[in-house]
């Protein structure tokens, strides 16, 4: 991918449990992760690439920055997220644009995922 300048280039979350987070993130998202040594590692297939740090010991903390994924169906998704095991911080509800939801990963971050309104 090329580097824009102005743009988001790459995101990072702080990680605590790498296995539990590539298995979750690839069943969940079909996102595919490479190891950088024992506590990083980047993954790919999000839309951006990114990756988890576990190097800096940094606490998941709130609010945090708030990462909003698109799911074209939002309730399969939702199964998805809940049979991977993740904590689901706010069921399905509606806001301006459609509908989302938001869960806890392994790690403690607090992520959402939206569709647009049906109809």
């Amino acid at each position: 991918m090329a580097n824009i300048d102005k743009t988001i280039n790459y995101i990072e979350f702080p990680v605590k449990k790498i296995a539990e987070t590539k298995r979750f993130y690839h069943e969940v998202f079909g996102w595919e992760f490479t190891d950088w040594g024992p506590s990083y590692i980047s993954f790919s297939g999000a839309g951006i690439d990114g990756g988890f740090n576990g190097e800096s010991k940094v606490e998941v903390t709130k609010p945090g920055i708030l990462v909003v994924l698109y799911a074209e169906d939002l309730e399969v998704t939702l199964e998805k997220v809940k049979e991977a095991g993740a904590e689901i911080v706010a069921e399905i509800y509606d806001f301006p644009g459609g509908q989302r939801f938001h869960f806890r990963d392994p790690n403690g971050s607090e992520l959402a995922i939206w569709s647009p309104p049906k109809g």
